[in-house]
Parts: C-alpha cells; structure tokens; sequence
C-alpha cells in the first residue's frame, strides 16, 4: 500500500508532465477504441440486416455445373460450366409438395422488374416491381399502413392493381391517404393503388436502397403483362433458423427431382455463409485498421519508458535514502512499476471517455449512415484497460530495473 502512496505522489507532484507523459496512451487507447466501436457497428447492422430475412430461404434455378478443371498438389480447381436445360414451369402441385418437407412451415413465390410509374407530372424512375404470391403476405412481415392487401379475387381476375411502399406514395402524392384508389401509370397500363405498406427491412443492405421506390403487384399479372415466369424467386419459410440451410438444400433437391432435371439444378442463397462472409472480412479490416492506429500506444509506452528514466535520475538521492532506512530492491522495483501502471491505466481510462465522447458525436452525425450505429462493448472495454496497465508493465520495467540497482551509498552522494 505504501508503494502506491508513493507512486500517486510522485505523478500528483508533476501534474502538467504527467498528462503530457499519458497523451500518447489517451490518443491511442481513443483511437483503437472508436475503431472497434466502428468495426462493431456495421458488423452488428449487417447481421440485423440478414437476420430479419433467414427464415425465408431463397431457392433458384441454376444451369451452371460446378466442373472440375485441372487436380495438383494444392487441390482441385473448379470452374461452373453452362448446361443447354432450360428453367421449368412449376405448377401449383409440385409447389405444394414444399410442404410435405420437414422444416417447412410455407413458401411464396415471386417475379419482380424495374420500371418507372408514373401519376401526372410526378415520375419515379427505376422502380423495384415485385409480383407476389397469395402466401406472400402471410409470411412477410409488412405493415399495412392504409389500404388493403391482395385478395384471391384480385389473382384469379388478374385485376391491375398494385401496393406502393411509404417512400413512393409519398413522393408520387405528397402523402399516404392522398395515393389510396388512385390510378398510376405502369408500362403503358393504368394501375390501381389500393395498399399503402411499410417494409421493417426498409434500408437494410437487402432492400434495395439504390432503387427508386418498391411497389408489389399480383405474380399473376406481372407475369401476363411482362411475359415472365409467374414463379421466378421461391422462398422457403423455415420454422427454425438454425435449419434453414439443411431445410433449405432440401427444398431445393426436391425442386430439382420434382421438375426432372437432369443436370441444372435448384440451388439455395445460404445467408448464413454470406453472413459469416462479411464477418470475417470486416474483422480483417477492422484489425488492420486498429493495428495501424494501435502504434501510437506503441509511442506512448516509449514516451511513459522515457519519463520514467528521467524521474529515477532526478530522485536519485531519494532513492537512496529509502534504501539507507530499509527499502529492499524490490520495494523500489515495485514503486516505480506500479507508477508507470497507474499512468498508462489512468491514460487509458480518459482514452475511454475520449472515445466514448467521439463515438456518441459519429453517431449523431450519421459518420457510417442513419441505419449504423457505433457501440463500444465490454469487451473492448475490458480490454483496452488491460492492455494500458500490460504497456505500463512493459514499458517500466527498465526504469523500475534501473531504480532498484542504485547503490545506496551513491545514490546519496548523487546532486
């Protein structure tokens, strides 16, 4: 406990040099932090980003065959090669076998387009169109803010009608009430606005936010009027998400029996790996940043090191006067360790304020965009204090060495 006293009076008696001694530790230990915060940010908006959407599984046609090319000491190569089979129609029988699958608790299907459309003077170029199913609705969690859904009816009469999202009803009529039982101009054809709705997945990476609105008509009447398939995108609802790629894989074997292909195949997007993916490499990116910016802890120690070694020569007298009334090496080893500590942890913990004050600033600013959030997590809390007071250890060693090998006697006649 002494040696604590000790050390805090010696750092309180030179207040001004102490805080220039632990500026490079603050700087480092902020800099380190905010990019972590940062790193965690976009890693946490992309897995809510895909998280919102891993029950619903996308199964597609594929009529490309992984092919292997050439077999070395390093392993196989691969390349896909095109097959001359064209994507089958599916019919309603063999879509409500996806059913009788385990895992599956539904599935719709869709086709989609861009286009622009139009009411009056008012246009909305490259506008995302997606056809959907009956089941669409069931499965998609998309809030109906004014109007209605599709009805049965609606497919069975392939009735012009169509649902735009809260962005493009606003920009087509200046609100939601005023686009209700309006008529918009779609490829030459008027379209009925009989829905209003809002996508929770509205700005996340997987909506689309590159487009010029979102609207969802009936699959049926896309498909009549733009001479595509009424079934293009199947998705899969999976009742549990941990089995969403084995359901999924599934699903897309029974497609591909079901349909007799004989070499293209029904594939899956596997979010999951996707996920992992993008995980990885904003890890990479984030450890290589941090590194960068983690030299000028580096910096920091050398300057604490230097401070240190100038303080052992100016209480050069001092510490032979502990020694002459009893102080053993180590008693002497230990007072100056534990001051270059509590200087790096006590630089480390105002880097923590510093940081936490910057990434609260990002944040307001929108530095990553409106739907990033920068957050500093326990862990990294835990251990940037660390990591100061094991800079602290490192860095006072030589100067705590250098102190407990002073000779009493000389150090006593030293002026």
């Amino acid at each position: 406990m002494e040696n604590w006293k000790f050390a805090l009076k010696s750092i309180l008696a030179h207040k001004m040099r102490s805080l220039l001694t632990m500026l490079g530790i603050i700087f480092g230990v902020a800099a380190v932090v905010v990019i972590m915060a940062m790193g965690n940010g976009m890693k946490n908006y992309f897995e809510d980003s895909l998280a919102g959407d891993q029950k619903n599984v996308n199964v597609y046609f594929s009529n490309y065959v992984e092919t292997e090319a050439s077999s070395g000491m390093f392993g196989s190569a691969y390349y896909a090669e095109p097959v001359d089979e064209a994507e089958p129609d599916l019919t309603s029988p063999i879509l409500q076998g996806l059913l009788d699958i385990d895992g599956v608790e539904n599935y719709y299907t869709s086709n989609s387009t861009m286009a622009e459309l139009s009411f009056g003077n008012k246009k909305a170029e490259n506008v995302n169109i997606t056809g959907v199913s009956q089941t669409f609705f069931d499965i998609k969690q998309y809030d109906i803010l004014a109007g209605r859904k599709f009805t049965a009816n609606d497919y069975a009469q392939f009735s012009r009608i169509i649902m735009l999202d809260k962005a493009l009803a606003e920009k087509l009529f200046g609100s939601i009430e005023a686009s209700l039982n309006q008529t918009v101009s779609l490829q030459n054809n008027a379209y009925l606005v009989v829905g209003v709705y809002k996508d929770p997945n509205a700005g996340s990476a997987l909506y689309g936010m590159n487009s010029g609105g979102n609207a969802v008509m009936t699959n049926t009447q896309l498909a009549a009027e733009s001479g595509m398939k009424e079934h293009s995108s199947i998705y899969v609802h999976v009742a549990d998400v941990s089995r969403a790629s084995e359901v999924g894989r599934a699903a897309a074997d029974y497609l591909t029996r079901a349909t007799g292909l004989r070499e293209a195949r029904y594939d899956i997007y596997d979010l999951s790996s996707m996920l992992d993916q993008i995980n990885q490499q904003l890890s990479a990116m984030t450890l290589f940043i941090g590194s960068v910016a983690g030299v000028s802890l580096l910096v920091g120690g050398i300057g604490v090191m230097n401070i240190m070694l100038v303080s052992v020569t100016e209480r050069t007298r001092e510490i032979g006067l502990r020694k002459a009334l009893g102080a053993t090496r180590g008693n002497i080893l230990m007072q100056f360790l534990i001051e270059a500590i509590v200087l790096t942890s006590l630089g480390g913990l105002i880097g923590l304020v510093l940081a936490q004050g910057v990434v609260y600033l990002f944040n307001i600013m929108q530095i990553l965009g409106p739907e990033i959030k920068s957050s500093i997590s326990l862990p990294v809390v835990l251990g940037s204090m660390a990591f100061s007071a094991f800079v602290g250890i490192v860095f006072g060693v030589l100067p705590a060495n250098k102190a407990s090998k002073l000779d009493p006697i000389e150090a006593l006649r030293y002026e």
